[in-house]
């Protein structure tokens, strides 16, 4: 059995290579556009629109009548015909499924970042520490580490990313078995929580980072400046890229942030319990959808998923009602506010830390029981805390994008 792999790489073009690969990207762009705006017409006009196979097979006739096609490789142009395929498919699955489904776009300036060689070596190959495309030339590449030997690279996209160049592999890997690390005999229950951003089971607390609320002051000014410039000149076109800078920094450094605590969790617990929370619900109250956005729950359950996969261990989500109210010890029932930081047991008379009572909670509806907390294991609520400065300051590991 093989498992699939992406690996994300800088890639450094040169100026006439930056030249090629946006022209490259507008043309795949167009042809994109032009083939859904075939799909359309034509089944306006005949109650049936032509299929992907059906529309790969004309490209050949597109290229002798276009100048700028044959300048890209011809698998990139299928890809960009797959690609739509793929809009209408997920457009039809949904709109089967009863939910609300979204008629594929078409796609504005700058709104086409990728195009994909869909078969390495045909195209797109790593060669004496360059990359090699089709039409583009001998691009540099910082590897910053080696694709397995046991593994078959499958795909090459490039993407682009404000100015910023990257190629994306997917890669095969030999399902090999995977020895377990960490200590499989501890398990922790996680809760998640906008005052704290993580507390587990055994009383560790990490603080929220808030990138994007440290950024949002200088994006308020970024902004303020771009909606003084004219539409589509020049000063609007910079500003576009310094307002786009800005929010990749923030989107960069919660990336970062929660692969390097969830490799903590995974190097350290056998097993991980997350709630299951549907956060795309929770971000309709206006009054919280920032911060739960800048916590990025969604993205560490994510990455810690994947990293347990991979190092042997477990990852568990449970129902989320009452972990909070539940007492952990009695299991009674003890409703509170927001501002109420502390739980108090008016059945047992246990006291202790709501998000540490929570994520003890989280860990029991799995069935694993955690040993019965003395007053004075208790005392004090609150244990030393990792902050966010401290998991931030880990060496930084490699990332699977």
């Amino acid at each position: 059995m093989r498992t699939r792999k992406a690996y994300r790489f800088r890639i450094y073009p040169s100026e006439e290579q930056r030249r090629i690969l946006e022209r490259t990207l507008q043309t795949c762009r167009i042809l994109y556009n032009n083939l859904l705006a075939e799909r359309r017409d034509n089944y306006k006009k005949t109650g049936r629109a032509p299929s992907y196979y059906e529309q790969k097979r004309g490209l050949t006739k597109r290229r002798n009548a276009n100048p700028y096609l044959p300048q890209v490789h011809s698998q990139v142009l299928q890809d960009v015909a797959l690609r739509l395929e793929g809009a209408f498919e997920r457009f039809f699955k949904r709109d089967k499924s009863g939910r609300k489904a979204g008629y594929p776009r078409f796609k504005g300036r700058n709104r086409y970042d990728s195009f994909t060689y869909p078969q390495y070596g045909n195209g797109a190959m790593l060669k004496d520490g360059r990359l090699k495309l089709s039409k583009i030339g001998a691009v540099r590449i910082f590897q910053h580490r080696p694709i397995p030997p046991n593994s078959t690279v499958k795909t090459c996209t490039i993407r682009r990313d404000v100015d910023k160049w990257y190629a994306c592999f997917t890669v095969e890997i030999d399902d090999t078995t995977t020895k377990p690390r960490g200590r499989q005999s501890l398990r922790v229950g996680v809760d998640v929580g906008l005052n704290l951003l993580v507390a587990l089971s055994d009383g560790e607390k990490v603080q929220p980072p808030k990138f994007l609320r440290k950024m949002e002051r200088k994006l308020k000014r970024e902004q303020r400046r771009l909606s003084r410039k004219k539409k589509h000149s020049k000063n609007w076109t910079r500003q576009t890229i310094k307002v786009a800078k800005a929010h990749r920094k923030v989107r960069v450094q919660r990336g970062d942030f929660n692969h390097k605590l969830s490799r903590m969790l995974v190097n350290r617990f056998g097993m991980i319990v997350f709630e299951k929370l549907r956060i795309q619900n929770m971000v309709k109250n206006h009054r919280l959808a920032k911060s739960i956005a800048d916590a990025g729950w969604g993205q560490l359950q994510a990455f810690t998923s994947y990293k347990a996969a991979e190092a042997g261990a477990i990852v568990k989500f449970v129902d989320p009602s009452n972990t909070t109210a539940d007492c952990s010890r009695c299991g009674f029932h003890v409703p509170k506010t927001l501002s109420e930081r502390i739980h108090k047991c008016p059945n047992c008379g246990f006291m202790l830390d709501r998000d540490w009572n929570a994520a003890v909670n989280i860990l029991n509806r799995v069935g694993w029981g955690t040993a019965e907390l003395t007053p004075g294991e208790i005392q004090p609520l609150l244990r030393p805390c990792v902050v966010a400065e401290q998991v931030g300051s880990r060496n930084q590991e490699a990332h699977d994008f």
